[in-house]
C-alpha cells in the first residue's frame, strides 16, 4: 500500500539543494555524490523531487515505524535517473502527529 496521501506530500526544496543535492555537506555528502553521479544537479532540484513523487511514491511502503513526531514510512525501490541509469534508494517520509500529509525526511542509496 502506497503512503496515505501520498499526492499531497511535501518535499521542501532546501532539503534537497542543501543536504541532499550539496557534496559539501558533512552528513548528505556522499549521498550526494551518488545522486551528481547519477545525473542529478545541485541547481536543478525539481528534477530529484520529480522523480521522488512519480517514482516513488507510487511504490508500496516496505516498512512503517513510530517515533516522538509522528509516523514514519520508508519506500525501497528503483528509480530511473537522469543518466538512464536505474539505481535502488530507500526513500524516508513522515506524517507527523495532528497531520495527514506525508512529508519528506531523507534518502540514501541501497
Amino acid at each position: 500500500m502506497p503512503i496515505p496521501n501520498a499526492d499531497r506530500a511535501i518535499v521542501a526544496p532546501e532539503k534537497l539543494r542543501r543536504y541532499l543535492l550539496n557534496p559539501s555537506h558533512k552528513r548528505g555528502g556522499a549521498k550526494a555524490k551518488r545522486l551528481l553521479s547519477l545525473g542529478y544537479r545541485t541547481n536543478a532540484p525539481e528534477i530529484l523531487e520529480s522523480d521522488l513523487r512519480t517514482q516513488h511514491l507510487s511504490l508500496d511502503v516496505a516498512r512503517t515505524s513510530e517515533n516522538a513526531y509522528g509516523v514514519v514510512y520508508e519506500i525501497d525501490g528503483p528509480i530511473k535517473t537522469p543518466s538512464g541509469k536505474i539505481a535502488r534508494f530507500a526513500s524516508i517520509w513522515q506524517i507527523d502527529t495532528g497531520s495527514d500529509v506525508p512529508r519528506f525526511i531523507t534518502m540514501h542509496p541501497r
